[in-house]
């Protein structure tokens, strides 16, 4: 069925398929009884998924990335399609367009997207105000990044704007420094960089009640130094966990015609391209750090069978987005169903 809409939405720009889907998840909130009813359609339960990381017990490993619900409009609607936990953002101190529309691309041919959305969104207040209307149960995340217009020498501070304005509204946080579509984000994976975005952030949650567990996000395109930098920072700065991986800028390997991705042009590449390539980080990563660091494996995921491997290469938890894209609502329930059938 959802094969069918595909063919009908893939003909309509990325991102106004995107705005349409948010406002109808938002419409839900007001019709009795829909969120029990994609609940009851989509979730699949199981005391064989549960699982218990970072300090939290998650009904099952499998996420929604950042990138989908920016400004925390819907997070509770797309939790009743089955997800174990929702990662809002990436939000930012103050609101930003983000880059110059057409900025998000499909690639069929790849079951690949190239974004370069540039960390549009309403600003971290915005998200604050949704937040608030929060019903307990489900596990939101925040994913925080520095403003387009902030130099790289004031990032940490825009960090810890976003970081203490959302303390008390998410259960965890993703420190993104690894997005491509931002004017010299990338260049913050230094490890010096990075850990004077992180420092801030501890010391900020040493005086407060309660504990967020703080996780960094890398690009896919680092050398195996550069990761082993980033474990460097993990452990020196004795943060919670990594999210491996972000998008790439990488192009190799493509089937869509070369005139067409030169067209597009600059962005990050999602979707079964990236998925090997993400998979050997985490399990990099997790060889490197003897399993001791819990990992949350994102990119390319498109099948059950990805979901499956990035658990058996170390992963704590999966995200999925491009493969929600290109499988529909249902994707999550497939999933989720595999894992316990291969647990049995």
């Amino acid at each position: 069925m959802y094969r069918f809409f595909r063919s009908i939405l893939f003909r309509i720009q990325p991102e106004a398929v995107h705005r349409m889907t948010v406002r109808l998840l938002r419409l839900l909130h007001f019709v009795p009884f829909a969120r029990r009813l994609l609940r009851a359609v989509y979730t699949h339960r199981s005391p064989a998924l549960e699982r218990e990381v970072l300090g939290l017990k998650f009904p099952n490993p499998i996420g929604l990335a950042a990138g989908f619900d920016k400004d925390a409009e819907v997070y509770d609607m797309l939790g009743a399609l089955g997800f174990g936990f929702v990662e809002i953002g990436t939000v930012t101190p103050k609101p930003q367009n983000g880059n110059p529309k057409p900025r998000c691309f499909r690639l069929p041919a790849d079951r690949a997207i190239i974004n370069r959305m540039g960390f549009n969104n309403r600003g971290v207040q915005q998200a604050v105000r949704n937040l608030r209307r929060r019903r307990p149960g489900l596990i939101v995340g925040g994913n925080i990044g520095k403003n387009t217009l902030t130099p790289n020498e004031l990032a940490p501070s825009d960090y810890l704007k976003a970081f203490r304005a959302l303390y008390d509204y998410v259960d965890y946080f993703v420190v993104n420094v690894s997005c491509p579509n931002v004017a010299s984000l990338t260049a913050l994976q230094s490890k010096a960089s990075t850990v004077a975005i992180l420092e801030p952030l501890k010391e900020f949650r040493q005086g407060q009640s309660d504990y967020r567990p703080i996780l960094l996000k890398i690009s896919p395109d680092l050398t195996p130094e550069q990761v082993d930098q980033m474990i460097e920072v993990a452990d020196e700065c004795k943060i919670d966990g990594i999210v491996a991986t972000n998008t790439t800028t990488s192009r190799e390997g493509l089937t869509t015609d070369r005139t067409r991705v030169l067209e597009i042009g600059r962005g990050g590449l999602s979707g079964r391209p990236l998925t090997e390539r993400s998979c050997e980080t985490v399990r990099y990563i997790h060889r490197k750090t003897e399993g001791r660091l819990p990992i949350i494996g994102v990119g390319g995921v498109m099948c059950a069978e990805d979901a499956e491997a990035m658990l058996e290469a170390g992963a704590s938890l999966v995200q999925v987005y491009s493969g929600l894209v290109y499988e529909g609502p249902g994707f999550v329930k497939r999933i989720c169903k595999r894992i316990e059938e291969a647990q049995r």
